[in-house]
């Protein structure tokens, strides 16, 4: 059984295809983990149930790093995952102090533990789901305030989960980090005692880190060793907390909001429900752990995940805000020619946008520019074969709009304060029912009003104000916020299932497991620079599957570096994610056209291997002995593909061969490009020749198995 309950009702095991994980009761109804880890049988959790609560060192909890979800109150040292404020007749009371209250196993392997804390009539559910053919549990905490409460309550803080980790001699941290135009950096290196603490307070999930974290005992590799590693589903402020506590245990709390400042006020008969922690374990590396995390994504994360995304074409880089008509058509002409499948119009066609001080907020088409509305140029894109999609900033609004002259209240923030703009924009308060309204009456509309197929929703500005004047509470604007952007798309997706949407927030602030369970693909970074561009998707790939990166390829010079590189290299780098082109291809020679439609159709040939293919990192950016070389490999079924840079050649050498994963010894391979035959054996043993030799070469090898 996935879930199995232990004979006293007091412990249970959770056991996934290759691991296991136990939770148990002590006598005073403290709630312990007892296992992480690889296989155990009921009996072993029990025999582990039955073992004696740690004891207490001098100044030490007794069960510090042990705890299933540490609370605020007695003696516990350690960040707790619940910090609440309530109130009785005699005095303001901090901490939590339960009761265990029954718990229940459902058929879809669901455990629910309650608890009581009667002082302040609060229930507290901790929840379990297990995806077991992932190794991989769900958990989220439930926070209910009992109607017959006499006073509300403030959670300070509520973390959907803490995960414990067993004893080891030394550990490792990995996480995502890193800033605008240089996103989902992978950072690796020894966990020091004490906290180290990430997350953001940016209102969104932010460029400067992805809400995941991996730890090992400092001896995994990509493909061998444990990895525990967790990620969160939220696309707010969050807080990551991973401790190294005195005694040596590890213990990770994680959750919204990026510190107590306060998520919401609880009244009678009112409750919170935190966004789900998943976590997995694995004996297979870092590349196991990617793999899980991916197969689970496309699995029971991603909307439609099991479609192809198409080729697009994004408009903004050859028109920035010079939309016109009969320019985007020349473009869409272009594109089509090159086999483009979908052709998006991006900033600057609607209301009075024509640069970035207007117009955000008044999402009609501009009259000048389109005096038909968008359907004449969404048809004359479909007549070419394509889709059509559109860019749309609705949780924003220049102070010159329709939209704010109106409504000036709807915006985020403080009383008798600076109103900051960021790009000569505010935030709008999403909590506003009115606001929600509004703009889902206006998608709406604007959906309905032509053949839109695609929608770029973007997110060009942090939170600096998230004030809320009115409500009692104005902190639950962190979490009001983030619902409301939720619902809108919830409720558009509902109302027009045909139309695919991508979230983007000035590149990849708003990446996270939350925002992808309503998006079916993901604007990776601003920065297009296709050698920056192979360190953010190795990053992003330790977590996200590359059916969701969408990659363009964009003129040369870059925009962002200034880099020159060939066409054919900034191809092969946005193969390796969802291929889209950004360029201005009117500019573009007979030559560059020619070459770009041949990449194109080999995309093709190959993007069911790259979208729903398991991933093996073969030659992460700057490692090995050929430092400039880099690959990966997408493998399904009996086919494979690698994709392979040369950034830099080396001293006048070629790169040595390079060895496959994932292939049969036995059997014999076929380059489907070439014709060229290989033995699986020797591709796993010896390695496949690149034939790269000169800065900024890239190459494909698409295999099948023919024989074996």
């Amino acid at each position: 059984m996935p879930i199995e309950t232990g004979k006293s009702g007091r412990y249970w095991l959770l056991s996934g295809a290759r691991s296991s994980y136990a939770i148990g009761l002590t006598p005073d109804d403290g709630l312990l983990n007892l296992h992480w880890g690889p296989p155990i049988s009921l009996a072993d959790a029990g025999e582990l149930a039955d073992e004696p609560v740690p004891r207490a060192h001098a100044f030490e909890g007794a069960a510090d790093g042990y705890e299933e979800y540490p609370v605020e109150g007695g003696l516990r040292f350690v960040r707790p995952a619940l910090s609440v404020r309530g109130r009785t007749p005699q005095a303001v009371v901090r901490g939590t102090e339960w009761e265990f209250a029954g718990y229940e196993v459902e058929p879809d392997s669901e455990l629910h533990l309650r608890f009581v804390d009667k002082l302040l009539s609060l229930e507290i559910t901790l929840h379990y789901r297990l995806r077991g053919e992932f190794d991989l549990v769900e958990r989220w905490v439930t926070i209910a305030c009992e109607q017959t409460a006499a006073e509300p309550v403030e959670l300070l803080r509520a973390d959907a989960a803490a995960w414990s980790l067993p004893l080891r001699d030394q550990w490792r941290v990995s996480e995502l980090r890193g800033r605008f135009l240089g996103e989902s950096q992978l950072s690796r290196g020894p966990l020091l005692p004490g906290e180290h603490v990430y997350g953001s307070r940016h209102g969104h999930t932010s460029h400067n880190h992805l809400p995941w974290f991996a730890l090992d005992d400092g001896a995994a590799t990509e493909e061998s060793g444990q990895v525990w590693t967790g990620a969160l589903a939220w696309s707010g402020n969050w807080r990551f907390d991973v401790q190294l506590l005195p005694m040596g245990r590890v213990q990770v709390t994680g959750g919204a909001g990026g510190d107590e400042s306060g998520l919401i006020e609880l009244a009678p008969g009112t409750s919170y429900e935190s966004p789900v922690f998943a976590a997995l374990f694995t004996e297979d590396g870092f590349g196991g752990a990617s793999r899980a995390w991916h197969a689970y994504q496309l699995a029971h994360v991603l909307p439609d995940a099991g479609q192809l995304r198409p080729v697009l074409y994004n408009s903004w880089e050859a028109t920035h805000f010079d939309v016109t008509e009969p320019g985007q058509r020349k473009l869409a002409d272009r594109a089509a020619a090159l086999g483009v499948e979908l052709f998006v119009v991006d900033d600057g066609w609607f209301g009075a946008r024509r640069n970035d001080r207007a117009g955000l907020g008044d999402w009609t088409p501009a009259p000048e520019l389109f005096p038909n509305g968008l359907r004449p140029l969404a048809d004359y894109v479909n007549g070419l074969g394509m889709q059509f999609g559109i860019w749309v900033e609705p949780e924003m609004v220049n102070p010159d709009s329709d939209l704010y002259r109106a409504h000036p209240e709807w915006a985020q923030y403080y009383p008798g304060r600076k109103h900051t703009e960021w790009r000569n924009q505010l935030l709008l308060n999403l909590g506003l029912p009115e606001v929600r309204e509004y703009l889902y009456e206006q998608l709406d509309t604007l959906l309905n009003s032509a053949p839109i197929d695609y929608v770029k929703w973007d997110f060009n500005r942090s939170f600096s104000e998230p004030g809320w004047p009115g409500q009692a509470f104005p902190e639950r604007l962190g979490l009001e916020h983030v619902y409301g952007f939720y619902g809108l798309l919830d409720r558009l997706r509902t109302a027009h299932p045909g139309v695919a949407f991508e979230s983007c927030s000035a590149g990849g602030g708003r990446i996270d497991l939350g925002v992808l369970s309503r998006t079916d693909q993901v604007w990776v970074s601003d920065n297009t620079d296709p050698l920056d561009r192979l360190r953010i998707q190795h990053g992003l790939s330790q977590l996200h599957p590359a059916r969701i990166a969408s990659a363009w390829v964009t003129d040369s010079p870059n925009v962002v570096t200034g880099r020159v590189s060939p066409l054919g290299f900034r191809f092969v780098s946005s193969m390796a994610g969802l291929l889209g082109l950004g360029g201005d291809l009117v500019e573009w020679s007979e030559a560059e056209l020619d070459e770009a439609k041949e990449w194109v159709a080999r995309y093709k040939r190959i993007r069911h291997l790259v979208q729903h293919g398991e991933l093996y990192r073969l030659r992460p950016p700057g490692e090995g002995p050929d430092e400039g070389l880099t690959a990966v490999q997408f493998v399904r079924g009996d086919e494979s593909v690698v994709l392979v840079w040369l950034g830099a050649q080396s001293f006048a050498a070629p790169p040595g061969p390079l060895r496959l994963a994932a292939l049969d010894p036995e059997a014999r391979y076929r380059d489907v490009e070439t014709g060229l035959e290989y033995s699986g054996a020797l591709l796993r043993h010896r390695g496949l020749d690149t034939g790269l030799s000169s800065d900024y070469a890239a190459g494909v090898f698409h295999l099948e198995r023919i024989s074996g």
